[in-house]
């Protein structure tokens, strides 16, 4: 028997249907949508093995959101920006940072979910007052965006190669300085040498 304060369980059979044990009946995608929407805690569990399949069931309810109509949340850049880190160095870093973020954000939305009500029905004066909140979201996303730029700084500790001024210099002079200069002078050294010969000759 779990505690009160354990999560539910829910197992997937290899039907693909998923049985709440909590209330011992069997659930949709869409019902697990709206535990989350709730705050009921729960985990997935495969029925056959045991294994904890949480993640790629939550993220299959994300995908069925955003393909209903109207209900899109994730804009194209973000992403492509987020599947540009997949395999990256800088993937251990940004579940942290989206998750921060995410917590600044419910910390705003109550507020903000107030004034939104309060607005509704006024005049054009008494909605932008709505913007407040949304500056003040905007100026966390920022910093959080700051932090996020500086963790990455501690983790790419050479410039990476690219078309910007301070790309590649930083290798190469290590590679072609040594050896090449001393030859590149004294070649200098014989052309101007050969050159006085010259003039002293026409002279």
């Amino acid at each position: 028997m779990a505690a009160k304060d354990d999560p539910i369980i829910i197992k997937k059979y290899a039907n693909r249907r998923l049985y709440n044990t909590g209330t011992s009946t069997y659930v949709t995608l869409e019902d697990l949508a709206e535990m989350v929407k709730k705050g009921e805690e729960f985990t997935v569990q495969d029925a056959k093995t045991g294994d904890d399949i949480t993640h790629p069931v939550l993220t299959q309810i994300i995908f069925e959101l955003e393909n209903k109509d109207g209900q899109n949340m994730l804009p194209i850049p973000f992403l492509r920006q987020l599947i540009a880190y997949y395999g990256d160095q800088m993937q251990m870093i940004v579940p942290s940072f989206l998750e921060q973020s995410m917590l600044a954000f419910s910390k705003e939305q109550e507020r903000f979910r107030e004034q939104m009500k309060g607005a509704l029905g006024k005049s054009p004066l008494d909605m932008m007052k709505i913007t407040t909140p949304i500056k003040a979201l905007e100026e966390q996303t920022r910093r959080n965006m700051e932090m996020f730029q500086n963790a990455m700084r501690l983790f790419t500790p050479f410039p990476p190669a690219g078309p910007g001024p301070a790309a590649a210099p930083t290798p190469e002079p290590a590679r072609k300085e040594t050896p090449e200069k001393p030859d590149d002078l004294q070649e200098l050294k014989d052309q101007i040498a050969a050159m006085q010969r010259k003039l002293d000759t026409m002279s």
